[in-house]
């Protein structure tokens, strides 16, 4: 076992103080040796959110495109099969499938030339199967890597 503290990396999709959403790749690095329950082993475990969560997973049909929106919460995105795609305002497109992590935090932003928020989709002939875990915080602006 490493004694190296991980780093798990994710998508970040924000909103910076003029209302334009941008999208970083961030890493998880918060991490603490110990064990889930007594007689387990210590893993690394990262807490991320306290408080009230919505759990849920959704199937983006072949060819689904969602245009221009916000993210409704704050919410971690994680595929489970298919490939998805994001699109933010700045114009960086980003490609995801099972295992990637993204993190949808633009509320807040500004109409600019018919965007606003993200654009999102399928890529490929299956449909994106996602796991959506939706907070009830309030989301941060211009916070980029906020779940270091």
């Amino acid at each position: 076992m490493t004694d190296e503290t991980p780093r798990v990396p994710y998508w970040h999709l924000w909103t910076d103080g003029e209302g334009v959403s941008h999208q970083t790749r961030c890493a998880m690095t918060d991490f603490v040796m110990k064990a889930m329950g007594a007689g387990a082993a210590p893993q690394w475990q990262g807490s991320r959110m306290h408080g009230g969560m919505t759990v849920m997973v959704t199937v983006q049909p072949v060819g689904w495109v969602g245009e221009w929106h916000e993210n409704p919460r704050p919410q971690w995105i994680i595929p489970l099969s298919g490939r998805w795609f994001v699109e933010s305002m700045d114009g960086t497109r980003v490609e995801m499938g099972p295992g990637e992590v993204s993190f949808g935090e633009d509320q807040n932003t500004r109409e600019a030339g018919g965007r606003q928020g993200h654009r999102s989709g399928t890529i490929g002939d299956e449909p994106a199967v996602l796991m959506v875990v939706q907070f009830d915080a309030a989301p941060t602006i211009g916070q980029v890597c906020r779940f270091a």
